[in-house]
């Protein structure tokens, strides 16, 4: 009698279809890339916003208006400051965060005055709009305008 060494053909192949179907249902809960990247954008647009607003911060430290409301020059411009930094409005971070433009097809912005802060999403994102968000909260007499990044899940 002959003794068998090895694994026969089919054997080989139901193992690699039990790999293949492991590998399917479970790679995408190790690998999700588009919520890595959106966040990565998030991050992104906060350190613009809050660049841009230290820059302008700056200029009207320079112009004697960092203590006050009022407005300021910028890029051919009048950007609204709020304590020397830019009002919560997508006009005045529109002229100061570049890609925050009027008719941006990227980012879509969403807030209220009254609340004195403005977030900005995805603008092709579906669902709620608040699911991830960056948020530009106003400076008042008492603190420095900040931004908060609520990142996607």
């Amino acid at each position: 009698m002959k003794r068998q060494n090895g694994f026969t053909l089919i054997e080989l192949v139901v193992v690699i279809v039990i790999l293949g179907i492991l590998a399917v249902t479970a790679a995408p809960k190790f690998m999700n890339l588009q919520v890595d990247a959106r966040n990565a954008s998030l991050q992104g647009l906060k350190g613009a916003m809050q660049g841009a607003a230290g820059i302008t911060y700056g200029k009207a430290a320079v112009k004697g208006q960092e203590g006050k409301t009022g407005s300021i020059s910028e890029a051919g411009s009048t950007v609204t400051l709020a304590y020397g930094y830019p009002v919560a409005t997508s006009e005045a971070l529109g002229l100061v965060v570049n890609g925050l433009q009027a008719g941006n097809t990227e980012w879509k912005a969403f807030g209220a005055v009254a609340n004195k802060s403005i977030s900005y999403t995805f603008a092709n994102q579906k669902g709620s709009t608040t699911e991830c968000s960056v948020t530009y909260n106003q400076a008042t007499s008492a603190a420095a305008a900040t931004v908060e990044v609520n990142n996607c899940k």
